[in-house]
């Protein structure tokens, strides 16, 4: 922890680039937590458990001091003239009284631990991409019957194989037996139909980030599940609130966003809309805990915990080094504090298309100038530089 504190406060150019870009980061934390959109534990677990950082980024805040992050802000904004760089309300108060975060979350209510209100034993998963994999494949390892659906049989099978291939890695390493690998195997029944998923106790889709689409299988589901079967979708983008409209259940509607690769990221968000239900909320909390994975709880906002933090901080990447800043200098500056990636590094594994998605979608639901897609992006997604799947991107692979 002092390691971290040091290289960011030390006085060097490397310095100077990580506090330029963390501090707007910690800033927007702040001011979700503020907020009440979320939790301080919440908050700090999804940026340690969805990124892989060392330390959450109100944790960070209490290690640097407030006052540090509120004056280094307030300097940033002097040069920028910014919103996003005003510092928080309440981080600005903190400053005042050197206080913490830490001591602001414990003066509220604490927080109840989960309580399944409702028995999940079968699980149905619709998709046959990685994500849909990945997710059969912790379902079924953590004792649960899994009916997953595909378009086709050739479909269907894949997912089958992908997930035996992993079974036959983790024997290979010594983590599983053969005997294990079958009583994995012998949970999975695969499906073309969606009628397959009439009595399973939860759905968890994972198709194509495509509203249109996500909305007609909604429909759908909603008349082939049983009464009382939860329907969740990973989305990671997409209103939870507008899949529930379209089924006669909306209480039983909740996003449960899982991180790729699914079987080794351990946060998954639980996204609750407006009209979902708290027991079905506690019900996936506790799936999630039963299946070995941290949950956090957000509301149905674009980008919601992850995301919405992340995703600013990569374009802001951009824009520094738009101003002049060498990409191996900000990469370098930013894996000094124990980052796992550097930004640019992270922008071509996440693909460059999506993060330019994704920021677009930030600024159409918050409207905040600053976060506008940086120009050279917009420019290398324009070329087909998406990052590592093409073979370039902000770097050359």
């Amino acid at each position: 922890m002092q390691e971290i504190v040091d290289r960011i406060t030390a006085e060097d150019e490397a310095a100077g680039i990580a506090r330029t870009l963390l501090f707007p980061y910690l800033n927007h934390a702040a001011t979700m937590f503020e907020s009440g959109y979320a939790t301080k534990a919440d908050i700090d677990a999804a940026m340690r458990f969805g990124c892989g950082y060392p330390i959450g980024p109100l944790d960070l805040v209490d290690a640097l001091g407030a006052s540090t992050v509120a004056e280094g802000l307030a300097h940033l904004h002097e040069r920028t003239g910014d919103q996003l760089h005003v510092p928080a309300p309440l981080l600005a108060r903190l400053a005042v009284s050197s206080s913490t975060f830490a001591e602001e979350a414990s003066a509220g209510a604490a927080a109840e631990e989960p309580v399944s209100h409702h028995p999940v034993a079968k699980v149905g998963v619709v998709g046959t991409g990685t994500m849909a994999s990945g997710i059969v494949e912790v379902f079924a390892k953590a004792g649960h019957d899994v009916v997953f659906v595909g378009r086709t049989d050739e479909k269907a099978a894949a997912v089958q194989a992908r997930v035996e291939k992993n079974l036959d890695r983790a024997i290979a390493k010594g983590k599983l037996d053969e005997a294990g690998k079958s009583a994995v195997i012998d949970r999975l029944t695969a499906a073309t139909e969606r009628e397959a998923l009439g009595d399973v106790d939860i759905v968890v889709e994972a198709i194509a980030e495509d509203l249109d689409i996500k909305l007609e299988l909604f429909r759908d589901l909603d008349r082939i599940c049983k009464p009382g079967a939860i329907l969740a979708t990973t989305t990671s983008s997409l209103s939870i609130a507008e899949c529930a409209a379209v089924t006669s259940r909306p209480a039983d509607v909740i996003g449960m966003h899982f991180f790729n690769p699914a079987p080794v990221m351990k946060l998954v968000e639980v996204v609750s809309a407006d009209g979902t239900s708290p027991e079905v909320a506690d019900t996936v909390k506790t799936l999630c805990l039963d299946i070995g994975k941290h949950p956090v709880s957000c509301g149905d906002r674009a980008g919601f915990i992850v995301n919405a933090l992340l995703f600013p901080y990569l374009n802001d990447a951009v824009r520094l080094h738009e101003s002049g800043v060498p990409m191996g200098d900000i990469d370098d500056a930013m894996k000094a504090t124990k980052l796992p990636m550097g930004p640019f590094e992270l922008l071509d594994v996440v693909g460059n298309d999506v993060s330019l998605a994704i920021q677009t979608t930030l600024v159409e639901a918050f409207g905040h100038e600053g976060w506008t897609p940086a120009a050279t992006l917009q420019k290398v997604v324009a070329e087909g530089k998406l990052g590592r799947k093409t073979g370039e991107g902000f770097h050359t692979y």
